[in-house]
């Protein structure tokens, strides 16, 4: 059952009782990250293997995303500051226990290439908080895999 989450803002990534924050560096160079995040929505499909459908909603304003395991998400586009921040919150959820959330991709340049950090930044219940903790190590697994895939497509 989808519900309506708790509109929250930027300010959220750094205020939210759960945060889990993840980097990794990559040859590629910050403008072509941030093109394959905030541009080209539908290509999250080849190289985020949770992710099995992307597409962006109100002219670019949104997206609507589904994961593997079912888990459906339509979120609002907060930033997209050219090769420096993509950030968005998601509006819309099925995922029972979650009150807020809000994914920002901050890219930074790492001699060549970018320095790519995800946080993820949530609230919800005592047990989907606990859960959200104890999937910290599959979350940081699936960055670091979405990443290096991501990196290996613009290298192409």
């Amino acid at each position: 059952m989808a519900r309506r989450l708790r509109p929250v803002g930027l300010d959220f990534v750094e205020t939210a009782p759960v945060r889990l924050v993840f980097a990794r560096e990559v040859a590629a160079a910050p403008d072509a990250v941030f093109r394959a995040l905030a541009e080209d929505v539908p290509g999250w499909t080849a190289w985020f293997s949770a992710v099995t459908f992307a597409r962006p909603i109100g002219e670019g304003a949104g997206r609507e995303i589904r994961l593997r395991g079912g888990a459906r998400f339509v979120e609002t586009v907060l930033a997209a500051e050219r090769s420096d921040v993509y950030a968005y919150r998601i509006d819309v959820t099925n995922v029972p226990g979650a009150r807020a959330m809000l994914e920002e991709w901050r890219l930074t340049p790492a001699g060549t290439g970018t320095r790519v950090r995800w946080t993820f930044a949530a609230d919800g219940t005592a047990p989907f908080r606990f859960v959200l903790d104890r999937a910290r190590p599959g979350l940081g697994r699936a960055f670091r895999s979405a990443v290096t895939s991501l990196d290996r497509r613009l290298r192409r």
